[in-house]
């Protein structure tokens, strides 16, 4: 059988699978449209939560980022699951306990004020889409390779998918959706890295063979890849080469944008109680370890056999030739993964080989300019290494089509929770909330699945055309929900004195100082050439666009206290409802499954 074939049969199960549960779980009310009835086990939802978080951003790209820059990536994992001890310990029990359906209804009822509950939905619906941005981005490339369409056609397709199953089944739909959809990414992202650790280490597990030894060489294997990239004039991979504060920063944005970011925290609201909300942070953070302990190495045994590859005599010696990468079955990959767009090789000096090597590094310029190379000839997207690393590793075509499954089903369910977030917050916060609120239940759902489609069309089309690469998208979305949301939350749960103008201007202040910093630095919307700084050459104290989410949380705290202090105190009733939503006890019924 093929691999387009194999591809096919497991894309098209796993469809078939999710629309199939989606039919079964189709939400009937607004509260199971919105917190799925809240009557979902925690297990359940930690593993809904898990693959509702590990997005396409988590499965295709974060080893992709750790294989080709090292250690100081690390900084993506313990952010994102720092950020998940955050919510277990400050804002999910709390949350549940509050008993409403969405972030900006909590904002608007504990901040006393509509310009609050609008300012929150104005800041959800500005960090979902623009990280949804990047699903979709992940949906097409995914497609574009394994099913041989082009990245449009594959949008559209995944567009449908999501339409399906989000749009009828709402949050009760999603939820055991996202459960299939985690059993089949995680499966797709460990058993490759289970392959690839035997063959380079001889140890099944790869989060101990990472720490193994190098089969071939009977060295450490990290000391065998710091000992190849440093060859090749690249930055050793173990060691910290940025700046300290960027680091501390950036992982700090990463820890409060995962606390604030409303499609995560949306699924806090379906358990039946307080207690079960605790529990279902504490099983989303195992889930979500399961595939950040392989992470690592995956991305250290990819950039290992990429680098071997490239070098197949080693370093010292010649490099690949162009009638091996066109004869040889194990450069295959190289070929396939050219057509995308998102690999290239040049011979640029017509040798008859590709030198893959740092051509920015002194020393290999020297080696470069006496050997007659004329820079480095091979060029690798970051998002193609988890989807081409069964490829490379040369692993059975059945791995490869589970791997297509996996990536789409990382990128369509972080999609689906964000639409639903989106949809969640225009119908039952902006209609519901404000404009109408005398809508029937009945024309509320209608509602909220109309802006759920409007919304999937929105995403759509930026996922086609959209304003950056998704890395930059992805870095505006933590830093808004940063910045924004989760200041407001911590806030409303902790403070009395925090009241209604301190909330309004600190999330005010903390998007907007935000957005126009990261505007600044990768342009304005995004649009090519019209940024005044370069991450190289930050505006402010060296403080990269990406690490500035944490800046624009600590002035948000700031605005809010120092506004509420200057204005009155919150009412009697709104200070007793604080002090109510500290306390442990019984937050609602649930509806049985």
């Amino acid at each position: 059988m093929d691999q387009f074939t194999l591809n096919l049969l497991f894309v098209g199960a796993s469809f078939a699978l999710y629309i199939g549960i989606a039919i079964w779980a189709r939400a009937g009310s607004t509260s199971e449209f919105y917190a799925a009835g809240r009557g979902v086990h925690p297990v359940v939802n930690g593993m809904a939560t898990g693959a509702d978080w590990m997005s396409a951003a988590s499965f295709l790209s974060m080893a992709g980022l750790i294989a080709f820059v090292g250690y100081d990536n690390s900084a993506y994992l313990m952010g994102w699951t720092g950020g998940y001890v955050l919510l277990a310990l400050l804002l999910a029990p709390y949350l549940r306990k509050f008993g409403k359906f969405t972030v900006p209804e909590f904002v608007g009822d504990r901040f006393y004020s509509k310009t609050a509950r609008l300012v929150a939905v104005l800041c959800l619906i500005i960090a979902s889409i623009t990280y949804v941005i990047g699903q979709m981005t992940g949906v097409g490339v995914a497609f574009g390779r394994f099913l041989e369409v082009d990245n449009t056609t594959g949008l559209l397709i995944g567009a449908v998918v999501v339409f399906a199953y989000a749009v009828f089944g709402g949050m009760k739909g999603v939820t055991y959706t996202q459960v299939a959809q985690y059993c089949v990414l995680i499966t797709a992202y460990t058993i490759p890295a289970i392959f690839i650790s035997l063959q380079l280490t001889g140890n099944a597990l790869p989060p101990l063979g990472l720490f193994g030894e190098h089969v071939a060489t009977g060295e450490p294997l990290l000391s065998r890849l710091d000992q190849i990239v440093t060859e090749l004039g690249f930055a050793s991979y173990t060691e910290r080469h940025g700046d300290l504060l960027n680091l501390v920063l950036f992982t700090l944005s990463l820890m409060i944008g995962t606390a604030g970011l409303p499609h995560v925290i949306m699924r806090f609201f379906t358990v039946p109680t307080v207690a079960a909300a605790r529990w279902s942070a504490g099983w989303a953070l195992v889930f979500i370890a399961l595939l950040y302990l392989v992470a690592p190495a995956v991305g250290a045994m990819a950039r290992m056999n990429i680098t071997d590859q490239m070098w197949p005599n080693g370093t010292q010696a010649e490099s690949v030739t162009l009638d091996q990468i066109e004869n040889d079955p194990a450069y295959d990959w190289m070929k396939t993964w050219s057509k995308t767009g998102m690999l290239a090789f040049d011979d640029k000096n017509g040798d008859g080989k590709i030198q893959y090597y740092n051509d920015k590094s002194a020393e290999m310029q020297e080696r470069a300019a006496a050997a007659g190379w004329s820079g480095n000839e091979l060029t690798i997207n970051n998002d193609i290494l988890v989807l081409a690393n069964p490829e490379i590793a040369n692993l059975p075509g059945w791995v490869i089509g589970l791997v297509a499954a996996g990536g789409l089903a990382a990128a369509l369910s972080t999609a689906a929770g964000l639409l639903l977030a989106i949809s969640s917050a225009v119908s039952h916060d902006l209609f519901k909330g404000q404009l109408t609120p005398d809508m029937s239940e009945k024309s509320e759902l209608l509602t909220a699945r109309i802006a759920m489609a409007v919304s999937i069309a929105v995403a759509t089309y930026l996922g086609i055309n959209p304003p950056g690469f998704a890395a930059q998208t992805v870095a505006l979305a933590f830093g808004l929900a940063a910045s924004s949301i989760f200041p407001a939350l911590m806030m409303g749960i902790f403070s009395k004195r925090i009241n209604d103008k301190g909330a309004v201007s600190g999330m005010l202040v903390g998007i907007g100082v935000t957005l126009v910093y990261i505007f600044l630095h990768k342009g304005w919307f995004f649009i090519p050439d019209t940024n005044s700084f370069t991450d190289a050459d930050p505006l402010f104290l060296g403080i990269k666009s990406t690490s500035f989410g944490a800046v624009g949380a600590l002035l948000n705290f700031a605005t809010a206290i120092m506004v509420s202090r200057a204005t009155e105190e919150p009412p009697q009733e709104i200070q007793d409802l604080v002090a109510s939503v500290r306390i442990p006890r019984g937050a609602g019924v649930a509806v049985d499954h």
